[in-house]
């Protein structure tokens, strides 16, 4: 039972943390439904390859500056107020993907959406588990969060592809506005609903005042970092499906091979347990030594990657999932990096700006996959060889401005 205005939960209680992170796979389990699906939408809505890619990329065009405010929000009303936005407007982006997307800009608007409502899921939610809890029972809570997240996005390929062969398109987007409708239910059952009391007063900073953060040069050397790693992995996740198809469409693929959702699906979730344990591997071997080795991998698989759609599909699934677990191999120590670089009466700001920059490489990513297979004529092997290849050139540039400002830092 709940009394008026508490919850029946204690906040840092284990089935608190449970239920939002159940409430957050929920939130994602339908945030990559457009991208399993994008060779259809191509085909039915006669979409360039560039329009695609402006599709898969305006989530995070959306999410960048929808997150920092309404972040901040959560310091001035409780968290939970935010949240039942954020997942409120994921259910109804999903449903007008369902029933009133026609083209490419209602697709668009619908896109933004989802990118709002992201903004007002992702960090506010974290922000709600990370609240009432200290030390180890915080970074547990963290760990779980991020495992659920990553899971449910992996996850989201192959319910998409399940639910479009059983009842079409429309239905795939269903799923994930149901999904999030119970994640809506969820929160306002469990989310406390007043903030929660305040350690002491410091002093009081401009909102969004980033200049500090500029200023810490080993916390942007990481931030420089996590945005090319987001780069890249938005461009892999936007157009994975995509390339397999087209790969199968041109080569054939053998009678025991799963679809191409399913086979990102697995490619997913080998990222997503590499990314887990990257931060351990980051403490035994160097952070900087980790996210060299990982950098330098990825970009040669990128390179790699696009070429082999012209050889054999099960080489160009067996180089997806390889190149996905590289780009993850570094996601934790990354993130560890900033967090550990930035001033303590400054680690908000750091990781808002961390989380911005990340997702402005979100965009980038699948527009630039996009471009270049208009600008080779199509997704044959030269288009797939320099949409995917052009990546390296990002990868190794990010790596090389990481490394000068961590020296200079």
């Amino acid at each position: 039972m709940r009394e008026a205005g508490r919850t029946a939960l204690t906040p840092g209680s284990r089935s608190f943390v449970a239920a939002i992170v159940a409430a957050k796979v929920l939130t994602q389990i339908g945030a990559f439904t457009l991208p399993a699906l994008l060779p259809g939408y191509i085909e039915h809505w006669h979409l360039s390859k560039a329009e695609a890619g402006w599709l898969v990329g305006i989530f995070f065009a959306a999410y960048v500056p929808a997150v920092p405010v309404l972040l901040a929000l959560t310091d001035r009303v409780p968290a939970r107020r935010v949240y039942l936005v954020g997942t409120g407007l994921t259910a109804l982006s999903h449903l007008g993907f369902a029933f009133l997307a026609d083209g490419f800009w209602s697709g668009m608007l619908m896109r933004a959406l989802a990118g709002v409502g992201w903004a007002g899921a992702y960090m506010p939610g974290l922000k709600a588990i990370a609240d009432p809890l200290e030390g180890a029972a915080q970074s547990r809570a963290v760990s779980w969060h991020a495992a659920g997240v990553g899971i449910a996005g992996a996850v989201s390929f192959a319910a998409a592809s399940l639910f479009d062969a059983l009842a079409g398109p429309s239905a795939a987007f269903l799923f994930g506005a149901f999904s999030a409708a119970n994640a809506f239910a969820i929160a306002a059952a469990m989310m406390p609903r007043d903030l929660p009391p305040r350690p002491g007063a410091g002093p009081r900073r401009t909102l969004l005042d980033f200049r500090p953060v500029f200023r810490n040069r080993r916390a942007m050397a990481w931030i420089v970092g996590y945005t090319v790693h987001t780069w890249e992995l938005a461009a892999l996740r936007g157009w994975a499906v995509s390339f397999l198809a087209a790969t199968e469409a041109r080569l054939g693929a053998p009678a025991w091979m799963p679809s191409p959702a399913v086979l990102f699906t697995a490619a997913g979730l080998a990222g997503v347990a590499v990314s887990v344990t990257g931060n351990e591997t980051a403490q035994k071997y160097g952070r900087g030594r980790v996210v060299l080795w990982a950098m330098t991998a990825a970009a040669a698989l990128s390179l790699a990657t696009g070429w082999t759609t012209g050889v054999s599909v099960v080489l160009a699934a067996a180089a997806v999932l390889l190149w996905n677990v590289a780009i993850y191999l570094d996601s934790s120590a990354l993130t560890a990096g900033t967090v550990q670089a930035a001033n303590k009466q400054l680690r908000g700001a750091t990781m808002g700006l961390h989380s911005m920059a990340g997702y402005a490489g979100g965009l980038l990513g699948p527009l630039g996959v996009g471009w270049l297979l208009d600008l080779a004529g199509g997704d044959g092997v030269l288009g797939w060889g320099l949409a995917f290849g052009h990546l390296a050139v990002v990868t190794l540039a990010g790596l090389a401005i990481l490394q000068w400002l961590g020296r200079e830092g």
